[in-house]
């Protein structure tokens, strides 16, 4: 297999993988908002992102069915919850520092 082809199956994995995480916290956090009355900029929304993905990793490892924790699923935990908050962190940041990217204005006629 050469170079190119490794490194298309490992983003190809490493997306299947993550999309669900990534496709679910922003979803979650705009849905959060919107039912909420709360802007994108405000951190409630980013905050239910996160219980709702502590609560998934919490599952995730109670559901291993492995007697003790093992380290594998400490790192595996880590990576999805920083896959998860990426973007939700760059959104809130964005619309509370950049506001009026987000803001939209009719056309003038």
């Amino acid at each position: 297999m050469d170079w190119l082809s490794l490194k298309n199956e490992a983003a190809r994995m490493l997306f299947e993988k993550d999309a669900p995480h990534i496709y679910a916290s922003l979803f979650i956090q705009i849905a959060t908002a919107k039912l909420s009355r709360r802007s994108l900029g405000q951190i409630l929304p980013w905050l239910w992102v996160l219980g709702i993905e502590l609560l998934n990793e919490v599952t995730d490892i109670w559901r291993g069915g492995e007697p003790q924790l093992k380290p594998w699923q400490v790192v595996s935990g880590i990576h999805d919850i920083i896959i998860t908050m990426v973007l939700p962190t760059v959104l809130l940041l964005l619309v509370r520092s950049a506001g009026e990217l987000f803001r939209w204005y009719p056309p003038e006629t």
